[in-house]
Order: C-alpha cells, then structure tokens, then sequence
C-alpha cells in the first residue's frame, strides 16, 4: 500500500487546476527513469517527419553536437516541470525554446506534432513498461499541461484532450513518415549517442536493443532492419521485468529532475537557462532557413 500512497494523493488533486502539479509528481517521483525514456523517444520520433529530421539535420544540431542537443533539451524542458510555468526559471527556459524555434522555418504542422509526442509517448511506454499504468488524473493532466507549454509556444489549434491528441499523432505519422536522407543522418547520430553513455563494448547491443523497442512504422521510415522476433521478445520483457521489480521497491522520497540525470553529460561545472540553446545566425550553417517569427507567450 506505501508504493500506492503517491498515486492517492494525485488522485486528491484536480486534474485541470492541478495539472502541472500532477505531472511533476508523477514524472519526479513515480516515473522518473520511464519519463527520460519515452521523452527520449518522442524526440526521436519526429526525425521520421523529413521536415523535421531534415531541418536537424541541415543545422547539424544533432549530428555535430548530439550531446549538446540533449542535454539542452531535456533541460530546458524539465526547468518548466520542476519549477513552474511563473516561476523565473520556467519563463527563462519557455523563452529560450521560442527564441529557438522562431529562427527556423517550422510550421504550425510540425510544432503541434512534436507537442503530440510529449503527450502520447511517455503514457504508451508507461503503459507498457512501468510499475504501473498511467491513471486517468494524470493523462488529463498531462494533455492540460502540454496544452499550456503549447499555447506559451504560440502553436495553433492543439488538441483539447489526451484522445485528439493521440489522435492527432497517430494521423500525423501514418500521412508523414517517410524516408529521408537527412532524418537517418540525425536517427544514426541519436543511436551512436546513446552507445555513448555506456562501455564501448556493448554499442552494438545497446543499437539493437534500442531498435527492438521501436515500432515497425518507425523502423520503416529509417530503412533498418528490424530485430528479430526473439530479440525483440528479450528486450521488451526486460524492461517489462525492469517496472515489476521497481514495483517492489519502496516509493521514491525526494524527486529526480532532468538535470540529474546520469545522460546529462555535457555541464559538469553547472549551467544558466538563459544560456541553453542555440543562437543560429541566418544564411550560415545552425540556421538555413529564417522562420517568420509568429507570436508567442513568453
């Protein structure tokens, strides 16, 4: 019952007035190891949309400095779940992010897809993974606070609930994926990252492991080869067997963010929001296209 007593308070709270406060909870405290996962694998996704893996790919933001890009992200991301969306940090990393994107050409399209893999991914991996599946309080909660990142980002029309948003992704990828040059570039750079984190040795088994996780629709647009159906087996019941053995485990008392986490490599002496990101210049290489800046809440 101790490993349940998060989830009762969670379920005391409102799920609207509440949400980020939900989803810290849940992403710091229950899931925290599942959360980095699956957010890894929603960025990962979107390299499978040749807008988007082509656009990384051209400002060699992953390819050339994979470790940055991470780091950078998962960062600035985690500033505005750890703290808040009024907080100082939360503004300054919400502001660093749109200054960001308002110097690429991306359209409203591609933006609200990518707010769509925050929402539906890590539920999906939960789901499957975790010591337990996400509850109906915090997947309305997620929705309510990736519904605000969003609108603070300026995108246009997001979904109204975790249902239109997995609606959304799901059309998005089957009309979208496809084969590009640029995404396998930025895929390939992704996969040699992760090996990285750990003994060279093992880099060929972390490829295979980390493909057998993915879906064939997305091994599709990249060109691999899928894993075998015993490899894949193996893989997903480890990280199945992985959630069961959390589930016996007392329940975490202080939260895990994003900036501890053991893949955040490239800050060793410390680092300021404001300075997360790139800068890119337009017309030389980190910004090929200038984006029409569209308004946004910072």
């Amino acid at each position: 019952m101790e490993r349940f007593k998060r989830l009762s308070r969670i379920r005391r709270l409102d799920p609207y007035e509440d949400a980020s406060e939900i989803y810290r909870l849940s992403s710091s405290y229950e899931f925290p190891w599942d959360f980095a996962r699956a957010l890894e694998l929603a960025l990962y996704r979107t390299y499978a949309v040749p807008s988007i893996g082509r656009l990384l790919a051209e400002t060699a933001e992953f390819t050339e400095r994979p470790q940055k890009r991470y780091d950078d992200t998962a960062l600035l991301l985690d500033a505005v779940v750890e703290h808040g969306f009024d907080s100082v940090q939360g503004r300054t990393a919400i502001r660093r992010i749109n200054r960001m994107h308002r110097s690429y050409d991306i359209g409203n399209d591609d933006m609200r897809y990518v707010l769509c893999t925050f929402v539906v991914t890590p539920k999906r991996w939960i789901d499957s993974y975790a010591w337990r599946r996400l509850s109906r309080h915090e997947t309305v909660a997620s929705a309510v606070h990736y519904r605000r990142l969003g609108r603070h980002m300026g995108i246009k029309d997001i979904p109204g609930d975790y249902e239109e948003f997995e609606a959304c992704l799901d059309a998005y990828e089957k009309t979208h994926f496809a084969w590009d040059r640029g995404g396998r570039q930025v895929s390939d750079a992704t996969l040699a990252l992760i090996a990285s984190w750990y003994p060279r040795p093992l880099a060929p088994l972390l490829r295979t492991g980390t493909l057998a996780l993915l879906d064939d629709q997305l091994l599709r647009a990249f060109r691999y080869t899928p894993p075998s159906p015993v490899t894949r087996a193996l893989v997903r019941r480890a990280v199945r067997l992985r959630g069961r053995a959390v589930r016996l485990m007392p329940p975490r008392r202080a939260p895990h963010h994003a900036r501890q986490n053991r893949e955040i490599k490239g800050y060793p002496s410390g680092y300021r929001l404001d300075e997360l990101g790139t800068r890119p210049v337009p017309g030389v290489q980190g910004c090929p296209v200038r984006r029409i800046d569209t308004p946004s809440v910072e």
